[in-house]
């Protein structure tokens, strides 16, 4: 820990207040204060999950938020870098899509040849020495991508993302772009005399890619397993003559065991040899921190260490700066690392009244890099498309039906209808499924879907849909729609009838992956154990969370098949159902999921998005439990169809507390 976070925090805001105002006041990291003759220190900087958050503001809420933004991030390094004697800053992926910024640039202005992107302007003004690809870059295409890096000031590198098929080894394959890169850096040591250090850095992307933007990459890419292609690249870097080998993961942390083309495989990857340090990302969690990584085997949440290395996972929308700080030593003519600290430094804090102050004030160089597009991003997204005859909100989307779900499967299932209706699947039943993605959580206590009635705008549709998914339909049985269901029902956590209170919800279980199907009734049974894990596999073959399953007012027909309307992500694999994969795809849309709402809404003019409450709770007599949602969900609380939700005081970090009767 540097001495600076090891401040009290109100004095450590008042130093970063002194960096905002002057550079006059600086902290020295304890490996700069101390460096030998022979040694340096070297503080590495990582932004990761950026999303093309480059202002602070919210689009889908249309206000400023204190929370988010590379130009508040940015803020930081200044002073950050004074602290330190040498330093390097890196960007660790996920920074093209995720708001309405980037689809304003992906579908409304476009990319030109020679155009460049507001998110790689912004970038550009800071200084970056690296970067690497995340999953998301991929949204909106390869071309799209090729002319976005072609307007970067830095390189990027990915060692596991190849043009066409897979060698049939990891140095033979044809990669789309570089897999590392070895920078000769120069560096002052404790004496203040300079020398060279070689500083190597190698990135990875999710495999999964693949499955998730298959429409964009397939015949046109493949992905390796993250730690077989590092073992194949690192001991050629170290070859290379790289003193320092550092890993750019566009993965998180799992603890769960080692298994093939893994997803979150930065734990393992830090096993590898020849490599010393690790910055993640992906999971939208900060490494090190209090409580997101206790317990995993090799993973060190306090000091911020995987397999022993220095590891760093910097949040996500700029809401943190990853910091690793190494303390070299010349071996000969090489540098090596003999102790290391990290730390994930936060851009806002809460008070004693849990009210967001932030820290920081806006760099005023990268507002003004992303400044033109920001301003047209806003006008935008605030282009009326139609009405709403009732208020869309999702405060309670994951205790109960609810209008925002309710309204993306109203235009699903309009959408399908028309696609199917003179093919070969005109006479099966369609079902929809979709589910809560603005639902708390990680996002903070105002990260709900809130849209009063009257005129909705794209900012609305947006703000229901958050991701640039496109529609695509399965055909399965009737037994496979329930297994969907009993693996959407892991939101839940097991309640014992009769219990008080009970902690409703289960945190590890992302919303995003919290299914609603829609053309069916059923309730969900508490009081039964979840079926499946997080992963699909069966571990309660007895377990029936869901119950009275019925299609057409009748018990549903294991055997009967149904046309499922949902997203490519889920369709492809994604979230891991059971059954639930590209061999049961018969419809790939060319169409956004966002493009279908808005035409629905457009076709329809003023929409009714009430929940038909097609789902609930099986009742459990002298029980409740309890759950979180956003204050602002109080003035609806009492209206919520099929479920009887109480006001129960003040939750955590702005959260409000709700009580369900069951």
């Amino acid at each position: 820990m540097s001495q600076l976070s090891a401040l009290h925090p109100i004095s450590r805001r008042a130093l970063l207040g002194g960096f905002a105002a002057s550079s006059a006041l600086v902290v020295l990291h304890p490996f700069a204060a101390r460096a030998a003759n022979n040694q340096a220190h070297l503080r590495i900087m990582e932004t990761t999950d950026i999303h093309v958050h480059v202002f602070p503001y919210d689009y889908y809420a249309d206000k400023p938020n204190d929370t988010l933004g590379l130009a508040r991030t940015a803020s930081l390094i200044d002073g950050i870098r004074a602290e330190a004697g040498n330093s390097m800053l890196i960007d660790n992926g996920d920074f093209l899509q995720g708001n309405p910024l980037g689809d304003y640039i992906a579908y409304e202005r476009g990319m030109k040849d020679g155009d460049t992107h507001p998110v790689m302007d912004a970038m550009n003004v800071l200084g970056y020495d690296v970067g690497t690809l995340g999953n998301h870059e991929f949204n909106y295409g390869l071309d799209f991508l090729s002319k976005v890096l072609a307007g970067s000031k830095f390189p990027h590198v990915c060692a596991n993302l190849t043009k066409g098929m897979l060698a049939s080894d990891a140095k033979k394959d044809e990669l789309i772009l570089k897999p590392y890169v070895i920078i000769e850096k120069q560096i002052r040591d404790g004496s203040g005399a300079t020398s060279t250090i070689k500083v190597g850095f190698i990135g990875f992307v999710p495999p999964q890619i693949m499955t998730w933007d298959a429409k964009n990459l397939e015949g046109k890419a493949q992905t390796r397993d993250i730690v077989d292609a590092a073992k194949a690249w690192v001991p050629v870097m170290k070859e290379e003559g790289a003193d320092i080998v550092i890993a750019l993961s566009h993965s998180g942390i799992d603890g769960s065991g080692q298994s093939e083309r893994m997803e979150n495989a930065s734990l393992y990857l830090a096993g590898v040899e020849g490599i010393d340090a690790i910055f993640t990302g992906h999971q939208h969690l900060v490494f090190p921190g209090p409580k997101d990584f206790d317990g995993i085997a090799g993973a060190d949440a306090k000091k911020g260490t995987l397999m022993g290395k220095p590891a760093v996972m910097g949040g996500f929308w700029g809401s943190h700066m990853g910091l690793i700080d190494l303390l070299l030593e010349k071996d000969g003519n090489s540098w090596k690392i003999i102790s290391s600290t990290s730390e994930a430094r936060p851009i806002y804090h809460r008070d004693d009244n849990r009210k967001i102050v932030a820290d920081v004030k806006d760099k005023p160089e990268v507002l003004a890099a992303a400044k033109a597009d920001h301003e047209a991003t806003l006008a935008y997204v605030r282009r009326a498309v139609g009405k709403t005859s009732a208020p869309l909100y999702s405060y309670f989307a994951l205790v109960a039906d609810d209008p925002s779900v309710q309204i993306v499967s109203n235009a699903q299932t309009w959408y399908i209808k028309q696609m199917l209706k003179d093919g070969e699947y005109k006479d099966f039943p369609v079902l929809s499924a979709a589910a809560p993605f603005k639902a708390g959580g990680r996002g903070g206590s105002e990260y709900y879907t809130d849209v009063a009635a009257g005129d909705i705008a794209i900012k609305n549709v947006a703000d229901l849909y958050l991701y640039p998914n496109t529609v695509q339909a399965v055909l399965i049985t009737g037994a496979q729609v329930k297994n969907w269901l009993e693996m959407s029902a892991g939101m839940f956590n097991q309640v014992k009838a009769g219990s008080k209170d009970a902690v409703l919800l289960n945190d590890g279980f992302p919303s995003y992956n919290y299914d609603v199907i829609d053309g069916v009734t059923y309730q969900i049974d508490l009081s039964q154990p979840v079926r499946f894990d997080k992963d699909g596999k069966l571990i309660n073959q007895d377990a029936n969370r869901i119950v009275d399953l019925a299609f057409d007012g009748k018990p549903i027909d294991p055997a009967q098949k149904f046309v499922v309307v949902t997203n490519n992500y889920r369709a492809g694999g994604g979230g891991k159902f059971p059954e639930i994969a590209s061999d049961k795809l018969i419809f790939v849309a060319p169409d956004t999921n966002r493009d279908v709402i808005v035409r629905y809404i457009v076709d329809q003019g003023t929409i009714n998005p009430s929940a038909d409450a097609n789902w609930s709770f099986k009742p459990l007599p002298g029980t409740s439990a309890v759950f979180e949602s956003g204050p602002k969900g109080r003035q609806y609380a009492a209206s919520v169809k099929g479920a009887k939700i109480e006001e129960a005081g003040d939750g955590e970090n702005g959260f409000a507390k709700f009580r369900l009767v069951l």
